[in-house]
């Protein structure tokens, strides 16, 4: 296996992209916050003493993909032309999808993981005061499209949508 961010030394590097033509790439990625059953009550009743949980989570996953090259040293400034960020909540956990789409050179994984886990980041933030258990879990890449690889699709384990 030859990992693409790797020379023949072994040694990291950017992959350089400049000859490869722009298309257009979207990628889907899920994750949950598991919360207990009184704070998934107050965030259903609007009753978090933060405040509004849902839509601080979405402005920050949205915001999170158009700062994946400040956080991963290899990843290619790309320009982010859309990015959606749906949360729904569960009886159990809120369910987060970010979907990405970009016409450039590289794919945007990265972009909808990191939407997906930053926005997962502030449901904790704004309910850690009532619920210290709360965690981040399965959360991964569920669907790409575009690009060289072309279209490809997942269900992660134990996820319900």
């Amino acid at each position: 296996m030859r990992f693409t961010h790797l020379n023949d030394q072994g040694q990291a590097y950017m992959v350089d992209v400049t000859q490869k033509q722009p298309t257009v790439r979207e990628a889907t990625a899920h994750g949950e916050v598991a919360c207990s059953a009184p704070v998934m009550d107050a965030l259903r009743e609007g009753a978090v003493p933060k405040g509004d949980v849902v839509a601080v989570a979405r402005i920050a996953g949205i915001a999170a993909a158009k700062k994946v090259p400040d956080l991963l040293p290899l990843a290619h400034t790309i320009g982010v032309h859309g990015a959606r960020v749906d949360i729904e909540l569960k009886t159990d956990h809120v369910f987060i999808s970010a979907t990405v789409r970009t016409a450039d050179r590289t794919g945007v994984e990265m972009e909808a993981l990191t939407a997906v886990n930053v926005a997962a980041l502030a449901v904790i933030d704004m309910v850690k005061g009532v619920d210290r258990e709360a965690y981040i879990r399965r959360c991964g890449i569920v669907a790409k499209s575009g690009g060289r690889s072309g279209d490809w699709a997942r269900t992660l384990p134990g996820t319900t949508v």
